[in-house]
């Protein structure tokens, strides 16, 4: 999501774009729908071996990259940094903080919702739901907040990331069928799931106000659509 929104961007703002892919091979196969739509938007693709993709977050692979791209601002994978922790302190509205009593939120690199917990009401629960295997996100996240009216839940990550099950397409079409809603399957269908599972469990009190902030990642359902198909499984119902 991070590398098509960021093409997205680049474009409306008339800068040039580069997105560092895990995988030399994929430089001689059609692209997947994610990458399409990044390089649509004129994201200059470069691709690098899984050995070297390990590196990204070693100084001496970032001097190197600053090296090959002078003029570049390098943007961690996932997008999680200060400035992007400052962006997201504007997701939530003066009305939004007024309002939820708990607020829901999808969590892949801890980016986005650390900002929406700076900014939000004090009164305020957040919830993260979680897409990877493990809690280690709590540690990323306290790096960049000071408050505690926070919890991750990952007990719906569906076997980790990039992972789905024949129960979560099922309710992702269902509840297509019955909002016109699209979700995505890797982090905001997740989540949906999540919180509804969690209504019916009484997690949250009587009369309590939820607000779910959606993530968009709409561009990888035809993706994971392709892969569904191949496995003869039910596929996606979504909004194109």
């Amino acid at each position: 999501n991070h590398i098509a929104a960021t093409a997205y961007a680049a474009q409306l703002g008339g800068f040039q774009s580069i997105g560092i892919i895990r995988g030399e091979e994929l430089s001689t196969q059609d692209l997947n729908p994610t990458l399409q739509v990044a390089q649509d938007f004129g994201m200059q693709l470069h691709f690098v071996s899984r050995a070297e993709y390990r590196l990204r977050h070693e100084s001496e692979y970032l001097q190197q990259l600053q090296r090959q791209y002078p003029q570049a601002f390098i943007i961690p994978e996932g997008g999680t940094n200060e400035l992007a922790i400052k962006g997201c302190e504007e997701i939530l509205t003066t009305k939004d903080k007024s309002t939820g009593d708990f607020v829901c939120c999808a969590m892949g690199a801890g980016g986005t919702i650390s900002g929406i917990i700076n900014s939000a009401n004090a009164t305020q629960e957040i919830i993260g739901f979680s897409s990877l295997k493990g809690g280690f996100l709590s540690d990323v996240i306290r790096n960049f907040v000071q408050k505690e009216n926070w919890n991750i839940n990952c007990e719906y990550h569906f076997g980790g990331y990039g992972k789905v099950s024949d129960e979560l397409i099922r309710f992702l079409n269902i509840f297509h069928q019955q909002t016109n809603i699209s979700l995505d399957p890797i982090y905001t269908g997740k989540m949906m799931f999540g919180i509804l599972d969690l209504i019916q469990k009484d997690y949250f009190p009587a009369q309590s106000k939820i607000l779910a902030i959606h993530t968009g990642g709409l561009q990888g359902i035809s993706g994971m659509n392709d892969l569904l198909r191949k496995k003869n499984k039910e596929t996606i119902q979504y909004n194109d």
